[in-house]
């Protein structure tokens, strides 16, 4: 999957968040968009996923041939189509609390389904949360809940993974927890984080500095 911004900006009413961003996102890479809190990171993050328009430029997506031929590009992607082929964790996601994690995880799969491998049970042992699988979502801690957040991301079978804050109220283990994921399950998929902490995109072979699209 390649992702091409071209010439893009955003702007909320009159106030232009970046302008001008010509830059590609290419398959099995990870980029890490940083910039100061308010920056507007979270809302390029937005932008490349196809959740929120541009004001400005255009967002192309090219899908490959097949997962077995990763650098060779196919047809253009409707960007209506995107969805299908991207996951993202976010500390705005909302997660379905009346459901348990068991339910809540069947039920995402219906509409995003999981990596080759991966069921329901597997997810909930790789998150360390097997005491609590059966428990309402809305009992679980903001820690708990970043787990449930990420394991959606990561165990999709799209190759486009996006991460917004990542580590967002996890605590050491849960920290670890995301690097043993990025580690295992991020392996030639196209990995974007949008952060300004070191250890959420160390691992990152490339930046986007956003302040550099903000004069």
């Amino acid at each position: 999957m390649k992702i091409t911004l071209i010439d893009v900006g955003k702007r909320f009413n009159r106030d232009w968040i970046f302008r001008h961003i010509n830059y590609e996102f290419t398959d099995g890479n990870s980029y890490a968009i940083i910039g100061s809190n308010g920056s507007g990171k979270s809302t390029l993050l937005q932008v490349i996923a196809g959740a929120m328009a541009e004001s400005e430029g255009k967002v192309s997506f090219q899908s490959s041939v097949s997962s077995q031929q990763p650098s060779t590009l196919d047809s253009q992607l409707p960007t209506e189509d995107f969805y299908t082929q991207v996951s993202i964790a976010a500390p705005y996601m909302e997660l379905i609390e009346e459901m348990s994690l068991s339910e809540f995880l069947d039920f995402h799969q219906i509409f995003k389904p999981f990596l080759p491998g991966m069921n329901t049970a597997k997810a909930i042992e790789e998150l360390g949360l097997g005491k609590s699988a059966a428990k309402h979502i809305r009992y679980y801690s903001s820690g708990m809940k970043q787990r449930v957040k990420l394991a959606q991301a990561f165990f999709s079978n799209t190759p486009v993974l996006l991460l917004d804050e990542p580590c967002t109220n996890l605590d050491q283990e849960g920290i670890d927890l995301y690097h043993r994921l990025i580690k295992e399950y991020c392996v030639n998929r196209t990995v974007i984080v949008s952060s300004n902490d070191e250890q959420e995109y160390g691992f990152c072979e490339k930046r986007v500095n956003i302040m550099e699209y903000k004069k």
